[in-house]
């Protein structure tokens, strides 16, 4: 029979429902033994190739998983690999076209802004040194 076990408040708590169900555990086994006993070697080395038979079924789940989590990650990883081997060929086919149609590339853009910034530092250069305008209407004569 099993009993509904509320959460423990402590520590100590904890540790005490720990042992009672480790001592249940053993004393089920032992009963478990005892009544393997009483029927006789059959039962005992059935109950013996069940456990056997549970123990290799768990380490071939375990066997399992690990294969299936290897393949995953292999997987990927190529996955990955792939996406970015797309991603360079779009980019190179991308930049191949808009050079065949003449438009300019992103360094020659900004070597352009570069260079008009350097024009208009110049321009208000130039500005500053001229003389200021005769305003119109102000003519001497």
């Amino acid at each position: 029979m099993t009993k509904k076990l509320t959460p423990p408040d402590d520590d100590e708590a904890l540790a005490q429902a720990v042992r009672a169900s480790a001592r249940q555990i053993w004393q089920a086994g032992l009963g478990a033994f005892a009544k393997a006993q009483k029927e006789g070697g059959t039962a005992f080395t059935r109950l013996v190739r069940d456990g056997s038979e549970l123990q290799r079924y768990a380490r071939e789940v375990e066997d399992a998983t690990e294969t299936v989590s290897r393949s995953a990650e292999r997987a990927s990883r190529r996955g990955t690999s792939s996406w970015n081997q797309l991603e360079q060929v779009f980019e190179e086919r991308v930049a191949r076209a808009l050079t065949r149609i003449g438009a300019p590339a992103a360094a020659e853009v900004e070597a352009l802004q570069g260079r008009v910034a350097e024009l208009e530092a110049q321009v208000a250069e130039l500005a500053r040194r001229l003389p200021p305008a005769d305003e119109p209407g102000d003519e001497a004569g």
